[in-house]
């Protein structure tokens, strides 16, 4: 992986290039691109994948009329065959020495996103306990990252920041989950369910779960207005 926070964007550029036109990836796109990251699937294999799935969407194109590929969904098959088969090329290969790429993800930044998302989860409206000790937590890391290590490479810093707030949002996800109504809960894995019934063909039943778990996630968030805290979600300005 070229750059471990080029992951969402690269693949987001890849995918509306190869579609010949701008579509802002959907809540859908962006929770299957999570469980990719999460499993452990290099960028490399993603945009692999998308290519190869592009290029048979092509090569069928040309002998009959197909409908326009409108969600990254569809390059799931694609990507996982691109997955396994660098796996497979990689086997008993020494792991590559090159020099670290510069990550773009400058301390300040990354204080601000954090103090940000703290600021919005003060303002919630449900959680409040598990809400305002994470936006305490945040501040402490927004002062760490103010404060750069010289022991360590920014990335290593930043990937370290990225686990914790990884279990922040795992507790977070788990309180929301606990206050939320039943109806509301239930109404989210129904839509999930609906978005990802065009593309059940291609995808094994754990990534449907593990796809349909984020996708529930990200929508509960959104319906009470409050950040993802992932430094992927950081702006790019």
């Amino acid at each position: 992986m070229r750059n471990y926070f080029n992951y969402f964007t690269e693949i987001e550029e890849r995918f509306q290039q190869r579609r010949g036109a701008i579509l802002l990836l959907s809540t859908l796109d962006w929770a299957l691109i999570e469980t990719w990251q999460e499993a452990g699937i290099p960028l490399e294999a993603v945009l692999r994948g998308i290519d190869a799935a592009f290029d048979k969407y092509e090569s069928r194109q040309k002998r009959g009329r197909m409908r326009r590929v409108n969600g990254l969904a569809w390059c799931s098959q694609a990507v996982m065959e691109a997955a396994e088969e660098l796996r497979e090329a990689s086997a008993g290969t020494a792991p590559s020495s090159t020099a670290q790429s510069e990550t773009g993800f400058e301390h300040e930044r990354v204080a601000l996103h954090l103090e940000a998302a703290a600021s919005a989860l003060d303002a919630s409206t449900i959680a409040h306990d598990a809400c305002a000790a994470t936006a305490g937590r945040l501040r402490e890391l927004a002062t760490e990252a103010r404060a750069p290590k010289t022991t360590t490479t920014i990335a290593h810093e930043m990937e370290a920041f990225e686990r914790v707030l990884t279990v922040l949002e795992e507790k977070l996800f788990a309180a929301l989950t606990a206050a939320a109504p039943e109806e509301l809960l239930v109404a989210l894995k129904e839509h999930a369910a609906r978005e990802l019934a065009p593309y059940r063909s291609r995808m094994g039943a754990v990534q449907l779960r593990q796809v349909e778990h984020q996708f529930a996630q990200k929508q509960l968030l959104v319906h009470y207005s409050l950040p993802r805290l992932s430094l992927f979600y950081m702006s790019q300005q």
